[in-house]
């Protein structure tokens, strides 16, 4: 699976499903609608109707443990945070979903994996940066799943991987306000192209 998140900020629900559809085209397998975009339940609805079985619909920006429910209602598979909040981790296992809260520390990292996240989204990670990071994975379990978020493109992928990223967490360098499905065709191929050439050198 390619670890690449496409985070629609945003987006409205007439036009998630064209969205969706080329994004799925360029090759990316994870969808994130972060809550407070317009009517970002029924995007997701829309999206995992048309397109849920082909690939993984979530929501992003859940900062209470009662959204976990509204997003498992609407068929979301993936609870994304922009911090780490126990009760809503727990509230996302207990449903069956897959849990990845937002980080910063080592202090932070390991409660959320103690508590039961399957992955650790690093954010912002414009101020952690990839020497940050470096300095965290050395003391972090083996074979986590580590998301790169907030300032993160094409231009450093390479960057990260090299000190042990898994994959990225791609906001306004893939969808803005206002963009067509053209225009994000256009810059879903150009970041998986980039994301797969990184991600193979790093491994060369």
């Amino acid at each position: 699976m390619r670890e690449l998140i496409a985070i629609l900020r945003g987006i409205r629900p007439d036009e998630a499903c064209s969205i969706a559809e080329v994004l799925i085209e360029s090759g990316i397998t994870i969808i994130e609608v972060p809550l407070n975009s317009p009517s970002a339940l029924e995007s997701i609805e829309l999206m995992v109707r048309s397109f849920g079985t082909e690939i993984t619909f979530g929501a992003g920006t859940v900062v209470h443990s009662s959204q976990v429910q509204e997003v498992y209602n609407c068929g979301g598979k993936i609870i994304v945070s922009p911090n780490c909040n126990i009760d809503v981790i727990k509230e996302t296992k207990s449903k069956g979903l897959l849990s990845f809260p937002g980080v910063f520390s080592p202090s932070e990292c390991f409660s959320a994996l103690d508590n039961g996240a399957d992955g650790l989204k690093f954010f912002p990670a414009f101020l952690i940066r990839p020497a940050g990071y470096r300095s965290i994975r050395a003391v972090l379990p083996e074979r986590i799943q580590s998301y790169a978020v907030g300032g993160v493109d094409e231009n450093n992928f390479l960057d990260w991987f090299r000190v042990g990223i898994t994959g990225f967490g791609i906001g306004s360098s893939l969808y803005e306000i206002g963009d067509t499905a053209r225009k994000v065709s256009e810059k879903a191929k150009r970041l998986v192209i980039s994301f797969d050439k990184a991600r193979d050198s790093s491994l060369g």
